[in-house]
Protein backbone atom coordinates (compact mmCIF):
# COMPACT_ATOMS: atom_id res chain seq x y z
CA UNK A 1 0.00 0.00 0.00
CA UNK A 2 2.71 2.59 0.74
CA UNK A 3 4.70 1.60 -2.57
CA UNK A 4 1.45 1.99 -4.50
CA UNK A 5 0.81 5.53 -2.99
CA UNK A 6 4.94 6.51 -3.51
CA UNK A 7 3.91 5.30 -7.17
CA UNK A 8 0.85 7.48 -7.61
CA UNK A 9 2.45 10.39 -6.29
CA UNK A 10 5.43 10.17 -8.53
CA UNK A 11 2.59 10.20 -11.14
CA UNK A 12 1.85 12.98 -10.18
CA UNK A 13 4.94 14.74 -10.00
CA UNK A 14 4.29 17.94 -12.18
CA UNK A 15 1.57 18.83 -10.47
CA UNK A 16 3.08 18.93 -6.88
CA UNK A 17 6.62 21.10 -8.81
CA UNK A 18 3.35 23.08 -9.93
CA UNK A 19 1.57 23.39 -6.25
CA UNK A 20 4.80 24.38 -4.73
CA UNK A 21 6.20 26.79 -7.20
CA UNK A 22 2.16 28.08 -6.57
CA UNK A 23 2.74 28.35 -3.07
CA UNK A 24 6.32 30.32 -3.19
CA UNK A 25 4.38 33.12 -5.08
CA UNK A 26 1.62 33.39 -3.23
CA UNK A 27 3.56 33.83 -0.30
CA UNK A 28 5.23 36.83 -1.20
CA UNK A 29 2.35 38.28 -3.84
CA UNK A 30 2.31 41.84 -3.82
CA UNK A 31 4.94 41.91 -0.97
CA UNK A 32 7.54 44.72 -0.85
CA UNK A 33 10.46 42.75 0.35
CA UNK A 34 10.20 39.35 -1.21
CA UNK A 35 12.25 36.51 -0.56
CA UNK A 36 14.05 39.10 1.81
CA UNK A 37 11.18 37.85 4.37
CA UNK A 38 12.63 34.87 4.82
CA UNK A 39 15.73 36.22 6.47
CA UNK A 40 14.67 38.92 8.39
CA UNK A 41 12.03 36.83 10.91
CA UNK A 42 14.79 34.44 12.01
CA UNK A 43 17.47 38.01 11.58
CA UNK A 44 14.80 39.63 13.77
CA UNK A 45 14.23 36.73 16.26
CA UNK A 46 18.45 36.52 16.75
CA UNK A 47 18.56 40.18 17.26
CA UNK A 48 16.35 39.94 20.14
CA UNK A 49 17.66 36.37 21.85
CA UNK A 50 21.47 38.05 21.15
CA UNK A 51 20.65 41.04 23.07
CA UNK A 52 18.63 39.13 25.93
CA UNK A 53 20.14 36.29 26.70
CA UNK A 54 23.58 37.24 25.70
CA UNK A 55 24.08 40.61 26.78
CA UNK A 56 21.60 40.23 29.68
CA UNK A 57 21.08 36.85 31.07
CA UNK A 58 24.37 35.96 29.92
CA UNK A 59 23.44 32.33 28.89
CA UNK A 60 26.84 30.21 28.33
CA UNK A 61 27.25 29.24 24.56
CA UNK A 62 29.94 26.48 24.84
CA UNK A 63 31.88 29.12 22.78
CA UNK A 64 30.28 30.11 20.21
CA UNK A 65 29.96 33.63 19.23
CA UNK A 66 25.89 34.63 20.27
CA UNK A 67 24.94 35.41 17.06
CA UNK A 68 26.30 32.21 15.47
CA UNK A 69 24.97 30.51 18.67
CA UNK A 70 21.02 31.54 18.02
CA UNK A 71 20.86 31.73 13.99
CA UNK A 72 22.34 28.25 13.84
CA UNK A 73 18.99 26.74 16.00
CA UNK A 74 16.38 30.13 14.85
CA UNK A 75 17.18 28.74 10.98
CA UNK A 76 16.03 25.01 11.42
CA UNK A 77 13.51 25.87 14.03
CA UNK A 78 11.68 28.75 11.57
CA UNK A 79 12.00 25.91 9.27
CA UNK A 80 10.13 23.53 11.06
CA UNK A 81 7.66 26.01 12.56
CA UNK A 82 6.63 27.67 9.05
CA UNK A 83 6.35 24.31 7.71
CA UNK A 84 3.99 23.06 10.13
CA UNK A 85 1.87 26.61 10.54
CA UNK A 86 1.42 26.44 6.30
CA UNK A 87 1.17 22.88 6.12
CA UNK A 88 -1.14 21.37 8.65
CA UNK A 89 -4.10 23.88 7.74
CA UNK A 90 -3.26 23.27 3.74
CA UNK A 91 -6.42 21.06 3.28
CA UNK A 92 -8.93 23.57 4.58
CA UNK A 93 -7.10 26.76 2.98
CA UNK A 94 -7.80 24.53 -0.05
CA UNK A 95 -11.73 23.74 -0.37
CA UNK A 96 -12.47 23.99 -3.91
CA UNK A 97 -9.47 21.81 -4.94
CA UNK A 98 -9.95 19.43 -2.62
CA UNK A 99 -13.46 19.27 -3.09
CA UNK A 100 -13.82 18.98 -6.69
CA UNK A 101 -10.37 17.50 -8.02
CA UNK A 102 -8.87 14.20 -7.89
CA UNK A 103 -4.86 14.18 -6.85
CA UNK A 104 -2.83 12.81 -4.02
CA UNK A 105 -4.13 14.63 -1.45
CA UNK A 106 -0.89 14.85 0.33
CA UNK A 107 0.33 16.87 -2.51
CA UNK A 108 -0.85 20.22 -0.76
CA UNK A 109 1.19 19.84 2.88
CA UNK A 110 4.43 18.96 0.73
CA UNK A 111 4.13 22.23 -1.35
CA UNK A 112 3.74 24.01 1.44
CA UNK A 113 6.68 22.06 3.25
CA UNK A 114 8.97 23.02 -0.34
CA UNK A 115 8.04 26.35 -0.07
CA UNK A 116 8.89 26.63 3.48
CA UNK A 117 12.51 24.84 2.72
CA UNK A 118 13.15 27.37 -0.02
CA UNK A 119 12.77 29.87 2.39
CA UNK A 120 15.44 28.18 4.75
CA UNK A 121 17.88 28.01 1.78
CA UNK A 122 17.39 31.37 1.15
CA UNK A 123 17.96 31.98 4.94
CA UNK A 124 21.01 30.50 5.41
CA UNK A 125 22.72 33.09 2.68
CA UNK A 126 22.95 35.22 6.03
CA UNK A 127 24.80 32.30 7.94
CA UNK A 128 27.52 31.82 5.63
CA UNK A 129 27.58 35.97 5.89
CA UNK A 130 28.09 35.46 9.91
CA UNK A 131 30.62 32.41 9.44
CA UNK A 132 32.21 34.92 7.39
CA UNK A 133 32.27 37.53 9.65
CA UNK A 134 33.43 35.72 13.08
CA UNK A 135 36.05 33.43 11.11
CA UNK A 136 34.49 30.21 12.10
CA UNK A 137 36.51 28.10 9.84
CA UNK A 138 34.47 25.10 7.76
CA UNK A 139 35.03 21.63 9.55
CA UNK A 140 34.91 18.24 7.67
CA UNK A 141 31.69 17.08 10.39
CA UNK A 142 29.64 19.56 8.29
CA UNK A 143 28.96 16.69 5.84
CA UNK A 144 26.37 15.84 8.53
CA UNK A 145 24.21 18.59 7.34
CA UNK A 146 22.43 16.50 5.00
CA UNK A 147 21.24 14.09 7.01
CA UNK A 148 20.25 16.03 9.49
CA UNK A 149 17.52 17.84 7.16
CA UNK A 150 16.59 15.04 5.65
CA UNK A 151 15.91 13.74 9.40
CA UNK A 152 14.27 17.21 10.03
CA UNK A 153 12.16 16.96 6.65
CA UNK A 154 10.77 13.42 7.40
CA UNK A 155 9.73 15.03 10.97
CA UNK A 156 8.04 17.77 9.42
CA UNK A 157 6.09 15.49 6.62
CA UNK A 158 4.88 13.08 9.83
CA UNK A 159 3.48 15.89 11.62
CA UNK A 160 2.17 17.43 9.01
CA UNK A 161 0.64 14.73 7.34
CA UNK A 162 -1.33 14.06 10.77
CA UNK A 163 -2.00 17.44 11.52
CA UNK A 164 -3.64 18.11 8.24
CA UNK A 165 -5.83 14.79 8.35
CA UNK A 166 -7.17 15.62 11.96
CA UNK A 167 -7.60 19.39 11.22
CA UNK A 168 -10.15 18.46 8.97
CA UNK A 169 -12.81 16.89 11.44
CA UNK A 170 -11.22 19.38 14.52
CA UNK A 171 -10.95 22.73 13.32
CA UNK A 172 -9.32 23.74 16.86
CA UNK A 173 -6.57 22.39 15.56
CA UNK A 174 -5.61 25.58 13.73
CA UNK A 175 -5.77 27.71 17.39
CA UNK A 176 -3.23 24.55 19.09
CA UNK A 177 -1.00 25.20 16.35
CA UNK A 178 0.64 28.34 17.66
CA UNK A 179 0.84 27.49 21.19
CA UNK A 180 2.12 23.91 20.34
CA UNK A 181 4.69 25.80 18.61
CA UNK A 182 5.72 27.90 21.17
CA UNK A 183 5.83 25.41 23.82
CA UNK A 184 7.99 22.72 21.55
CA UNK A 185 10.53 25.48 20.83
CA UNK A 186 11.50 25.72 24.60
CA UNK A 187 11.56 22.26 25.18
CA UNK A 188 14.30 22.23 22.47
CA UNK A 189 17.95 23.81 22.75
CA UNK A 190 16.99 26.92 20.78
CA UNK A 191 18.01 29.51 23.06
CA UNK A 192 20.27 27.47 25.63
CA UNK A 193 22.66 25.04 24.95
CA UNK A 194 22.12 21.24 25.26
CA UNK A 195 24.96 20.97 27.93
CA UNK A 196 22.30 22.82 30.11
CA UNK A 197 19.91 20.03 30.21
CA UNK A 198 20.86 17.78 33.74
CA UNK A 199 22.73 14.44 33.02
CA UNK A 200 19.78 12.30 34.54
CA UNK A 201 17.49 13.91 32.29
CA UNK A 202 18.61 13.79 28.47
CA UNK A 203 17.75 10.61 27.63
CA UNK A 204 14.10 11.76 28.11
CA UNK A 205 15.05 15.21 27.19
CA UNK A 206 16.03 13.52 23.54
CA UNK A 207 12.88 11.80 23.12
CA UNK A 208 11.62 15.64 21.51
CA UNK A 209 13.39 14.33 18.04
CA UNK A 210 13.72 18.10 17.38
CA UNK A 211 16.70 18.66 20.28
CA UNK A 212 18.70 16.51 18.65
CA UNK A 213 18.32 17.87 15.51
CA UNK A 214 19.07 21.32 16.73
CA UNK A 215 21.99 20.17 19.32
CA UNK A 216 23.59 18.41 16.16
CA UNK A 217 23.31 21.63 13.83
CA UNK A 218 24.97 23.64 16.31
CA UNK A 219 27.77 20.70 17.21
CA UNK A 220 28.84 20.15 13.41
CA UNK A 221 29.27 23.87 13.42
CA UNK A 222 32.46 23.08 15.98
CA UNK A 223 33.52 20.21 14.50
CA UNK A 224 32.03 17.90 17.04
CA UNK A 225 30.05 14.72 15.40
CA UNK A 226 26.48 14.14 16.32
CA UNK A 227 26.00 12.63 19.45
CA UNK A 228 24.72 9.26 18.06
CA UNK A 229 23.06 7.56 21.00
CA UNK A 230 20.56 10.23 21.42
CA UNK A 231 20.07 10.79 17.37
CA UNK A 232 20.14 6.61 16.86
CA UNK A 233 16.75 7.15 19.02
CA UNK A 234 15.11 10.15 17.55
CA UNK A 235 15.78 8.26 14.29
CA UNK A 236 13.57 5.79 15.37
CA UNK A 237 11.08 8.33 16.54
CA UNK A 238 11.07 10.20 13.52
CA UNK A 239 10.54 7.39 11.31
CA UNK A 240 7.60 5.99 13.58
CA UNK A 241 5.98 9.41 13.22
CA UNK A 242 6.48 9.97 9.29
CA UNK A 243 5.09 6.27 8.74
CA UNK A 244 2.23 6.76 10.98
CA UNK A 245 1.12 10.39 9.81
CA UNK A 246 1.28 9.11 6.46
CA UNK A 247 -0.67 6.06 6.61
CA UNK A 248 -3.04 8.07 8.70
CA UNK A 249 -3.17 10.72 6.04
CA UNK A 250 -4.02 8.14 3.12
CA UNK A 251 -6.43 6.27 5.14
CA UNK A 252 -8.54 9.18 5.81
CA UNK A 253 -7.86 10.86 2.74
CA UNK A 254 -11.07 9.17 1.16
CA UNK A 255 -13.06 10.92 3.62
CA UNK A 256 -11.54 14.89 3.13
CA UNK A 257 -13.94 15.88 1.00
CA UNK A 258 -16.85 14.95 2.46
CA UNK A 259 -16.51 16.60 5.53
CA UNK A 260 -14.44 19.40 4.59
Amino acid sequence: MFTQNIQELYKFRGLLWVWSMREIRVRYKQSLLGGIWAILQPFSSMLIFTFIFGFIVKMPTDGIPYPIFFYSALLPWTFFSSSISFAVPSLVSNLNLVTKIYFPREILPIGAVVAAFIDFIIASLLYIVLLIIYQVPLKLTLLWLPVLIAMQILLTFGISFLGAALIVSYRDIRFIIPLGLQLWMYLTPVVYPFSMVPERFRLLYMLNPMAGIIDSYRGILLGRMPQWEYLAVELVIIVFLFAFGYLFFKRKEASFADII
